[in-house]
């Protein structure tokens, strides 16, 4: 441990304690008693030379203090054998004041880093300047504090120290010397800089890694290269100086994340309820029992409102699970809303970041109507959206397509990740029965429908939902389906979707009806590229001669572009007999095709389509698309047999070509 060290004086000691009274052992009886406290010094006005035990001053006392000198001449006099004055209000106490009597009956002492300020105010409030002797005590402390300012350690433990004489060190500058010497140090280039930095040539002390400067004795730290080095040394600190370091370093220019990490140290050495998971057992007394070794429910509520004014504001400076674990703390320990409210803001400005444990805060309100907290997640979600739109209307003119999502685009990215952790969030708290509909909708609708390449998520959380509510009506049911966009369903949800009673009937159609088309649409692509290629491989033929430099590369690329061609091929085959499975197990599932049509309104394909116009006759009714923001082609669902029969023919036709 890095330790700076004066010392002063040379004689043998002298002072000895019997109980809460120290006696002085000079061979002369005491004619001055100086209370500090409740510790009792019995001392000397005047001391005879030829009785000393220890050579001194003939007056060591008055010599020394111009305050003592002053009242021992106002109460008693020189001459008076009972002369009594007290200091109940001397910086330090009676710990300090016995080290200043030491100091002036020449013993032996040490100033170090832990009693220089008492020793320094003590010597300002007794008046020990250089007018009443040189080499008073003034003088030491104040040399030993300049020299102890060069040292990190040390000057950490002086500012630990201030705190027992606040206002005194105040008045001497003695908190602001220190707080600007480790605010220095804190921002400067720990690869260019180690505290404190030692000159060459210096001598070591006998003790170990002591250094020796001018007779004054200290261990350097060593030098370390992480930005964090500081965050444990300065946790010790009360809340009020901590608040003044860590304003002094923001000031000093000091980056934000570091000011964050030294913020998220101090507040998980000083709040233990930070660090603890609630449980839902004891939701209603969330609060642990303040014990002795715990601050109170009041303490913490204080502590964690001043670390919350400090965290800096700036987006993506703090993490978000430790945003996210004070939100929740905050509310088990009843913080007041602008806490909460500027906790929510900050987490939702990078609510791309959290996880989807985090978001898991149990319900500990007035209310308690559901398992989790729901409506705070929805303001965090609004605020969220709100910073978004900022972003993208402050940018310049930028066009939202599927190209761009998919390709990662910066001002999307943090949009798609948040719909993944919505829908995550989403099928974890749709078990809860007690989690109403429109909840559920409200908070599922924020999400828009570009931001979620695939609706895989949000179907799943629907199934949950309906699982866990089967008690809702259809209305309701189509209500929620509504919240999907089934032309983004992924083939296995399709799957699944085909076989879920959960879901009504509507819903199944529809995505049944688009899966088709998707289906047609690929086989036609495929025929129209299968077309361009043999163009293409004609007019290669027939130029052949004028391109005979690149005529390997073109060999192989056709040859590619075949082998591209019959793999997805049969990729289309397996998707038409998958879709042609399905079908099959629907019609028996709901009593025969007929049956199922009719529940719609279709007709027979003879029927309802004209084959002179080959358009829908006008008693045909029409499937609309759900969550579709784009008209789809208007193709008969009827016969859905007969259509995959077709797709197998077209994919016959391809594989003869």
């Amino acid at each position: 441990m890095a330790r700076l060290i004066m010392r002063l004086g040379s004689k043998s000691e002298v002072f000895y304690r019997d109980g809460q009274t120290w006696f002085c052992s000079t061979g002369l009886p005491s004619d001055l008693v100086v209370e500090v406290g409740e510790t009792t010094f019995h001392l000397h006005k005047v001391l005879n030379l030829v009785h000393m035990v220890v050579e001194e001053c003939l007056f060591p006392l008055l010599s020394r203090s111009l305050v003592i000198a002053n009242r021992i001449k106002d109460s008693c006099g020189v001459d008076d054998e009972n002369c009594v004055l007290q200091f109940h209000d001397l910086p330090g106490g009676a710990k300090t004041f016995l080290l200043v009597a030491k100091f002036c009956y020449g013993i032996r002492i040490e100033l170090n880093a832990t009693n220089i300020v008492g020793l320094r105010c003590a010597a300002e409030y007794l008046q020990m300047s250089e007018d009443q002797g040189d080499g008073n005590l003034i003088l030491q402390t104040e040399s030993f504090l300049n020299e102890m300012f060069g040292h990190w350690t040390d000057t950490i433990k002086a500012l630990e120290a201030c705190e027992e004489s606040l206002s005194y060190s105040e008045e001497l500058h003695i908190v602001s010397r220190c707080i600007d010497s480790l605010a220095m140090k804190a921002c400067a280039d720990t690869s260019l800089f180690s505290w404190p930095v030692s000159e060459s040539g210096t001598a070591h002390c006998p003790e170990g890694n002591h250094v020796l400067w001018n007779g004054i004795c200290s261990t350097a730290k060593p030098q370390t290269s992480s930005e964090d080095w500081w965050y444990e040394d300065v946790s010790f600190l009360r809340l009020p100086l901590y608040k003044r370091l860590i304003l002094a370093f923001d000031s000093s220019g000091m980056k934000p994340e570091r000011i964050s990490g030294s913020v998220v140290h101090y507040a998980k050495t000083h709040l233990p309820l930070l660090c603890r998971e609630p449980s839902f057992q004891s939701r209603n007394n969330a609060a642990p029992v303040s014990t002795a070794s715990h601050p109170s429910d009041m303490d913490q509520r204080s502590l964690l409102e001043e670390i919350v004014a400090l965290i800096p504001t700036q987006k993506g400076a703090t993490p978000t699970n430790f945003l996210l674990r004070l939100l929740r703390t905050s509310m088990v320990l009843r913080a007041r809303p602008p806490c909460q409210e500027k906790l929510e803001r900050q987490i939702g400005a990078q609510l791309d970041q959290a996880a989807l444990e985090d978001l898991l805060i149990p319900n500990i309100g007035y209310s308690m109507e559901t398992l989790y907290d729901i409506d705070c997640i929805q303001r965090i979600l609004d605020h969220f959206i709100r910073v978004d739109h900022e972003s993208l209307n402050s940018s310049s003119s930028y066009i939202i397509d599927e190209g761009q999502l998919m390709g990662g685009s910066h001002p999307l990215t943090p949009m798609t990740m948040v719909a993944t952790l919505v829908d995550g969030y989403l099928a974890e708290v749709a078990p809860d029965v007690n989690l109403k509909l429109p909840k559920f909708q409200s908070l599922a609708a924020v999400i828009p429908d570009y931001a979620r390449p695939t609706n895989d998520g949000i179907y799943r959380a629907i199934d949950i939902y309906l699982k866990a509510h089967p008690w809702l009506i259809d209305s309701e049911r189509e209500q929620i389906c509504g919240l999907m966009n089934c032309q983004k369903l992924s083939l296995e949800a399709i799957t699944h979707a085909t076989q879920n009673e959960r879901l009504p009937l509507r819903f199944i159609v529809q995505v049944l009806f688009f899966e088709q088309l998707r289906l047609r649409t690929s086989i036609a692509g495929w025929v129209f590229v299968s077309d361009n290629f043999e163009n293409s491989q004609n007019s290669t033929e027939n130029n052949a001669a004028s391109a005979s430099i690149v005529h390997g590369g073109a060999v192989r690329d056709r040859c590619t572009g075949a082998d591209d061609i019959t793999e997805r091929i049969s990729e289309l085959e397996k998707e038409c007999l998958s879709m042609k499975e399905e079908l099959e197990k629907l019609v028996k599932a709901k009593r025969g095709w007929n049956i199922f049509l009719k529940k719609f309104g279709f007709r027979s394909k003879a029927k309802s389509i004209d084959p002179k116009t080959a358009k829908p006759s006008s008693d045909s009714k029409k499937l609309k698309p759900c969550n579709s923001k784009t008209s789809a082609p208007k193709v008969s669902f009827a016969n859905g047999s007969e259509n995959l029969n077709k797709g197998e023919s077209e994919l016959q036709v391809l594989k003869e070509n």
